[in-house]
């Protein structure tokens, strides 16, 4: 644990979002007795790392979600951000309750489709169903088809796969090339070479022109997916979407609608302030920063925005971030906060595939020691 700083008790930091940026801003926070409240739609974290894993095997979800109030206690909110009131310095939620804010951290990552995603309101315990649930109707089926061939994709089909290996999987991706840009030519190459090797099927440069139709994640027999450059119908039992990751931006669309990029992301300056705003901070997938989306680099850049909180509190100078050599912020990532200790989210050794291995092993990808298992 961090030293307690005395600060003004006008100091009160409200955190949007509890991914791996949100979670790691409250630790740091904690640790150095900010007064802070994190606000998320869950009841609990979510390592959606493990998200994939556990669509496949059951009793894995309950591995991925800890609770936020046991961690934070009095400084846990659950609730929906419907809107920043900039004037005033508060943070709406969908209740009509108002959070004040002297200091305003967005964590509110990137939003898809179930099971890539979890974003909706929900306590720990039915969130965990869900993916249950979906176990039970990947059991059912005798062809499963996924729908995108980015990095989750790729990794739900070869997760599906490595379990069922007598199943019938199609991967359908709108590209030729898989996986995400941000990876080596010749990883993505190599992710392709596994799948085929596992015996998957690979269609690739079409879309499914029915997507928005089909029920997603229920055993249904002869499912009709319509291709957009093939008259072939592909039919399967069971419909998994891993397309369409797009940053969650419905909070601060309104009040700060100018300072965000194409993309919906915030743009910040060097210390990750939002454009024209000291006091609000934007890190993780919601800000306008070059580089890699990865779990590792979010915290980093959510100790670094508690850092110049602290900073610019105590008189001191700002700190910049350093996209360019990603390293742990001054005060580190707090492995130790969420409980319980006991129980880490893990991709357990026994099931990971060779291509989790290649994902893991890719230099994009590959943070320092425990920095993805966290606890």
């Amino acid at each position: 644990m961090g030293s307690q700083l005395s600060v003004d008790e006008s100091v009160k930091v409200v955190i949007i979002g509890g991914g791996f940026a949100g979670k790691a801003a409250a630790c740091d926070l904690k640790s150095n007795g900010i007064p802070f409240v994190l606000v998320d739609m869950k009841d609990a974290f979510h390592h959606n790392v493990g998200a994939l894993r556990a669509s496949v095997e059951s009793g894995f979800a309950r591995k991925t979600f800890i609770s936020f109030e046991e961690s934070f206690h009095d400084n846990f909110k659950q609730g929906k951000v419907v809107g920043i009131n900039l004037e005033t310095q508060h943070v709406l939620l969908e209740s009509n309750e108002e959070l004040h804010f002297s200091h305003l951290i967005i964590a509110t990552g990137s939003d898809g489709p179930f099971p890539g995603k979890f974003n909706q309101i929900s306590s720990r315990e039915a969130a965990i169903q869900q993916y249950e649930d979906l176990v039970n109707e990947v059991k059912k089926a005798k062809h499963v088809v996924v729908v995108g061939g980015g990095s989750a994709g790729v990794e739900m089909a070869a997760e599906l796969k490595t379990d069922y290996p007598e199943k019938e999987i199609t991967l359908i991706h709108s590209k030729v090339a898989l996986a995400d840009v941000d990876l080596e030519p010749k990883v993505r190459q190599a992710l392709k070479e596994i799948l085929l090797k596992k015996g998957v099927k690979l269609v690739l440069g079409q879309r499914v022109s029915n997507l928005e139709e089909l029920k997603m994640n229920k055993a249904c027999e002869n499912t009709e997916l319509h291709l957009d450059k093939d008259p072939e119908v592909i039919k399967a039992d069971l419909v998994i979407c891993c397309t369409g990751l797009k940053v969650n931006s419905a909070c601060y669309g309104t009040a700060l609608g100018d300072k965000m990029g194409n993309d919906g992301s915030l743009r910040v300056n060097e210390f990750l302030q939002v454009d024209g705003h000291t006091n609000i901070y934007a890190v993780g997938d919601c800000a306008n920063l070059t580089g890699p989306k990865m779990a590792y680099l979010a915290g980093v850049q959510a100790n670094l925005a508690v850092t110049n909180i602290i900073n610019s509190v105590t008189g001191k100078c700002l700190k910049p971030y350093k996209s360019e050599s990603p390293k742990r912020a001054e005060h580190g990532v707090a492995e130790d906060c969420l409980t319980p200790l006991h129980s880490p989210p893990y991709i357990a050794e026994e099931h990971q595939s060779d291509l989790r291995t290649l994902l893991k092993n890719a230099e994009l990808q590959k943070p320092p020691p425990r920095t993805l298992l966290l606890f």
